[in-house]
């Protein structure tokens, strides 16, 4: 029987917060890149047991599996029960490109009542409940770093980033959960 490894993500273990706001490491998760034409959306949805959203800004959840619109052909694809995504288009019968980013990207969750200041510390965008309500997302700047922003409740975002950029996004998220504190 082959030896398996279980790897731990990148700053496993490790919170940040105040009084207002809760800074995590979100659990290991499947992640794949995803592009596509518009007429292969419908069989990759179908595959993937979750509409691709076509519309800016969107995203599209079922099951623990989350869909986010990064662009007019490409989606960032985010499985909580780690499932082999790629395994899951093979047989779709549909022009795409599949790329596993499982362990390239690192997930921070950022919950509670000062998780938009918490972010407005390092990203210009508005994050208000009327410009970016629940189910939206974008790829856009933290600091210095590109990240994926998905609002997943009124009070909850999932901060996506690269795992190279992980330290000093999490550590500019724990600076601003201490300015959210105050």
């Amino acid at each position: 029987m082959a030896e398996v490894t279980i790897r731990k993500p990148a700053l496993s273990g490790l919170l940040a917060g105040s009084a207002t706001v809760r800074v995590t490491v979100a659990p290991v998760a499947s992640r794949l890149s995803l592009r596509a034409p518009a007429e292969s959306v419908s069989a990759l949805s179908s595959a993937l047991g979750v509409a691709l959203p076509t519309i800016p800004k969107t995203s599209g959840r079922a099951a623990g599996r989350s869909v986010l619109w990064l662009g007019p052909d490409e989606w960032l694809v985010i499985d909580e029960d780690g499932s082999d995504l790629p395994a899951l288009l093979a047989d779709a019968g549909a022009l795409h490109s599949a790329v596993d980013v499982s362990h390239r990207n690192v997930g921070f969750i950022v919950s509670g009542p000062g998780a938009v200041v918490t972010l407005s510390v390092g990203c210009p965008q508005d994050l208000s409940l009327e410009v970016f309500p629940v189910g939206a997302c974008s790829r856009t700047i933290f600091g210095k770093a590109e990240v994926v922003l998905f609002r997943t409740e009124d009070d909850t975002f999932r901060v996506e980033c690269w795992r190279s950029f992980s330290d000093y996004v999490f550590g500019l998220l724990a600076e601003g959960a201490e300015d959210a504190g105050h």
